[in-house]
């Protein structure tokens, strides 16, 4: 009963704020309409006004300034009324996209993290990480590229087990800050990862062909008002040569500086996308009270510097804007002899100088905090997992009600599993559909989750840090000329290489070597096997072909049989997904093929 009350809360709550954010858009919405009725009516009446005074009473047609004034508040005020609106309805998505994660209708909603997979990654792709309905969609609320990346390294690799400790000490944290998520939520414009991390260290850390100490500087501002002011002198006075040479002058500078000038606005472009959010959501990480000596380590570092990293962001934000302006038509005329460009680059290159040093650990830190809060996230919306216990020796996984945290969980069927020292390996056998592969691939996502310092679909877990490989969704590749068995072997190769690692390996392998006769899969499955025991490595390996069930029979006491099976009740397939000792004693290809109407 309180397993069922825990899982309900989520939901409770984010059916709650969604209730009350109903509530406000419908008042906003009222409001709206008054204002729109509101600006035509004074619109009108600001008209009817200006007709009758100009006609009667033109002496007295400054009194029109009155409904003018009203007008113009009214713009302003429904303007804010507006952005209140927009603020609404993007909590109300965020929301109802919490309560489809928790539903487990969120695949292909969110973020995919495609850009993240390498094929060559011994586990992302096996381990369904990334693409539609992957973990990282399922983990990612981020709003800024830093935070997806962090996230998605954080998932490819492990940490640390202090590392990790200190993680799940800031997820437990941030999990019930639904206040401050909501706030990163509603940070800068409703854009998503704008901001390009690599390119915005690169851009801060380099050296441009603009330096802002130079006297270009002093001498820009000076020219470009000495040619506003021979405009005046010929205007008043009809200087004329006075302005004509100062043109010249203005001219031949700005033609000498244009290949320099140039070179340094197309590196500050590429890096300035979207500043404004980068800015908003330090903001919020600045002023959010942390407690837990991850988070608080991490606000720390952004505060150690000259000023608060969200002022300094927005500071380079202003001039980029300004900046921007150039490609204004009225203004590429005048920046022929006022520089504009030219000194704002150099305000610019001035801000670089000032920071060049801070951004990198500013991007770092966003973030971290953002994979942080992504996790947060996931487990305030999963209560009913757990947080795993890690033991510094092993090879050590031992899980009590290990189910896969990509499935509905209420269909999702959990398994208790042991490997350790002494028992390295399971040969799991069974039918097709029985849940052989979705079961290693339970077992690898649980320890990648565990390893990046998040909650786990699990009743208990204790494991030691594992290096994790797997070979369960090996492709063929018609670019480059591989067979599906060459490409296994080749993740193989990979597989043996970081069993030398210094965490134990943990391989997962799915039907190995099916691409090759019986005699030669079962010899090359056992050396590979064998071989990897012998480094301390533990794992599983799924099969249909019972002779390689002999394998655990020729390494007693390290190897074990284990199977799922099906059974047959009024003419259908029926699976149980409970993970059992033995060899499968079942098959059901044939079933299957005669169910789907093929003559067998």
């Amino acid at each position: 009963m309180v397993e069922t009350q825990k899982k309900i809360e989520p939901t409770r709550e984010y059916a709650a704020r969604l209730q009350a954010l109903s509530v406000t858009e419908a008042r906003i919405r009222r409001q709206d309409r008054l204002f729109v009725g509101a600006k035509l009516a004074a619109g009108l009446v600001a008209l009817v006004l200006v007709v009758w005074l100009a006609k009667y009473h033109s002496s007295q047609i400054a009194y029109t300034l009155i409904p003018i004034a009203i007008l113009v508040l009214l713009f302003v005020w429904h303007e804010r009324l507006l952005r209140r609106l927009h603020c609404t309805r993007r909590l109300r998505a965020f929301y109802e996209q919490g309560i489809a994660r928790i539903e487990s209708r969120w695949a292909g909603t969110g973020q995919s993290g495609e850009q993240f997979l390498d094929p060559a990654h011994p586990y992302a792709r096996d381990l369904d990480l990334f693409g539609k309905g992957g973990l990282f969609e399922l983990l990612c609320t981020a709003r800024t590229r830093a935070g997806e990346a962090t996230l998605a390294t954080w998932l490819l690799s492990h940490a640390a087990i202090e590392e990790i400790r200190q993680r799940q000490q800031a997820v437990q944290e941030l999990a019930p800050q639904l206040d401050f998520r909501e706030r990163l939520m509603l940070a800068g414009e409703e854009v998503r990862s704008g901001v390009h991390p690599e390119s915005l260290v690169a851009w801060a850390e380099s050296k441009t062909r603009l330096e802002p100490h130079q006297p270009l500087r002093i001498v820009l501002p000076v020219l470009a008002a000495c040619w506003i002011a021979s405009l005046l002198a010929w205007f008043l006075w009809d200087w004329g040569l006075a302005a004509l040479l100062i043109s010249v002058v203005n001219l031949a500078l700005t033609y000498k500086l244009r290949a320099r000038a140039e070179s340094s606005l197309s590196k500050v472009d590429e890096a300035s996308h979207d500043l404004d959010l980068l800015a908003a959501v330090l903001k919020e990480i600045e002023g959010m009270p942390f407690h837990s000596s991850k988070l608080v380590n991490l606000q720390q570092g952004l505060r150690s510097g000259k000023s608060y990293p969200s002022h300094a962001i927005r500071h380079l934000n202003k001039r980029v804007t300004w900046l921007d302006a150039h490609e204004n038509w009225f203004v590429k005329v005048l920046d022929l002899f006022v520089f504009w460009t030219p000194q704002w680059l150099l305000a610019v290159e001035a801000w670089r100088e000032l920071h060049a040093h801070d951004v990198r650990r500013w991007i770092e830190i966003t973030g971290e905090i953002e994979a942080l809060t992504a996790l947060g996230c996931y487990s305030y919306e999963h209560p009913g997992d757990i947080f795993p216990e890690f033991a510094e020796t092993g090879p050590l996984f031992r899980a009590e009600g290990l189910a896969h945290p990509l499935l509905p969980r209420g269909k999702a069927v959990s398994n208790d599993l042991q490997l350790d020292a002494d028992l390295q390996l399971l040969v799991i056998s069974g039918p097709n559909m029985a849940g052989k592969s979705t079961f290693i691939r339970c077992v690898g996502i649980n320890v990648v989750l565990a390893q990046a310092g998040a909650p786990v679909c699990a009743n208990h877990l204790t494991l030691s840090p594992l290096t994790v490989a797997a070979s369960i969704c090996i492709l063929d590749s018609l670019q480059g000329g591989l067979s599906r068995f060459y490409a296994e072997i080749l993740r193989l190769k990979t597989i043996e290489a970081l069993s030398r690692a210094e965490a134990p390996l943990l391989f997962l392998l799915d039907e190995l070597l099916s691409g090759t006769n019986s005699h030669d899969r079962r010899v090359g499955t056992e050396s590979f096997v064998r071989h990897l025991l012998s480094r301390g490595a533990i794992g599983l390996i799924t099969t249909h072909d019972l002779a390689l069930a002999k394998i655990a029979e020729s390494l007693p006491g390290k190897a074990a049989n284990y199977h799922f099976s099906d059974e047959v009740e009024d003419g259908e397939l029926r699976f149980d997904y409970k993970l059992t000792p033995g060899v499968v004693q079942t098959t059901n290809a044939l079933q299957l093929m005669r169910s789907i109407g093929l003559p067998i």
